[in-house]
């Protein structure tokens, strides 16, 4: 079986590089947990390092690590960061989510 295509963006890889640097982490890990309005949630974390059990995503020097347990909730998912009006934050095009809370942090599949 193939590994899931997970794309982080030029706009996701920069912000995370930038946060990485700052807070001297070697990766931002991204995992899926249960709860949130819509059953489950995304998770945002910095480590040291990956683990011998992570998937790493890289871009332009920027460091993703996703747990094996949360892998099958991101398959096909696109990372992106999106600086607007209403704030500064990641966002996950999941398109096998069935429904998504408003904020975008929370979802069901």
């Amino acid at each position: 079986m193939a590994a899931p295509q997970i794309e982080l963006t030029e706009r996701a890889a920069k912000r995370i590089n930038a946060i990485l640097d700052a807070e001297k982490a070697g990766v931002m890990r991204i995992s899926v947990e249960g709860g949130g309005c819509s059953g489950f949630s995304y998770k945002f974390d910095l480590d040291e390092a990956a683990t011998d059990d992570d998937t790493l995503l890289e871009r332009n020097g920027a460091k993703v690590a996703i747990d094996s347990a949360s892998l099958p909730f991101l398959a096909d998912c696109t990372i992106d960061f999106s600086d607007d009006l209403i704030g500064a934050t990641f966002r996950i095009d999941n398109p096998h989510a069935t429904a998504a809370c408003g904020c975008g942090v929370s979802f069901s599949i």
